[in-house]
């Protein structure tokens, strides 16, 4: 599906406890093939900085079920400065479209210093939006959303599904490089969220190996999770 020259990707989340990622993926590692870039067993680090404007807008969007909205981060893999993209992630109702661009260790740098002029000389309409929104609309990080990610890929309907583990919450810097970021945890059941996202139809063998007619569908924002999180946090 495509729009406005997006293209859109269908994106179920649930909740499902740690006994039940266990059969789960049990069941995936017999038929579907392993995310490239997993470093152990247990997949990869990602470690993202949201941002939002003054008033809190994306946080409040996701929670009143605006149609049509976007989000913005930083992202690291492995807490490492090798690749560190700058996503906007857009959802049309429950469709999503993810755009992105590669930024330098010193450009991540420039943007934390509050400087966003460079973004205007890049040949990226997510950093020119990025600027526009944190210049104009003053967009401005929020909080650090860190979790393991355990992901598999199947090439028919370009599905991946994802295991994102231990879910925490940055509370003391906004700085994704920081060796002494606190985290907490974000989730406090002894659970994880697993992500299916595929473009016109999942396979029927897929879904089953799932069971997905045996968990209930969630509206799960990790960035919500942990943002709310980082609020109880200093209120309390």
């Amino acid at each position: 599906m495509y729009y406005q020259n997006k293209k859109m990707r269908h994106e179920l989340k649930y909740y499902i406890t740690y006994y039940e990622f266990e059969l789960l993926r049990q069941r995936l590692r017999m038929t579907v093939q392993r995310d490239k870039h997993s470093v152990n067993d247990d997949g990869y680090h990602i470690r993202s900085l949201y941002f939002d404007n003054v008033t809190d807008l994306a946080l409040h969007e996701k929670n009143w079920g605006v149609f049509r909205r976007d989000k913005y981060r930083i992202r690291i893999y492995n807490e490492c400065d090798r690749v560190i993209k700058l996503e906007r992630k857009s959802k049309y109702n429950d469709f999503i479209s993810k755009d992105s661009v590669t930024l330098t260790r010193c450009e991540y740098e420039t943007i934390m210093d509050g400087e966003y002029d460079f973004l205007q000389k890049k040949d990226s309409p997510v950093a020119r939006a990025f600027y526009l929104k944190s210049t104009l609309g003053k967009m401005e990080p929020k909080v650090i959303v860190d979790y393991i990610r355990e992901a598999y890929a199947y090439q028919y309907g370009d599905v991946r599904i994802t295991f994102d583990k231990r879910l925490k919450a940055g509370v003391n810097t906004f700085d994704i490089f920081n060796p002494n970021v606190v985290t907490v945890n974000a989730i406090r059941q002894p659970q994880m969220v697993l992500e299916i996202k595929y473009n016109s139809y999942l396979p029927t063998h897929i879904r089953n190996i799932l069971q997905l007619s045996s968990h209930s569908r969630s509206a799960i924002s990790k960035y919500v999770i942990c943002r709310e999180e980082s609020i109880r946090h200093f209120s309390s």
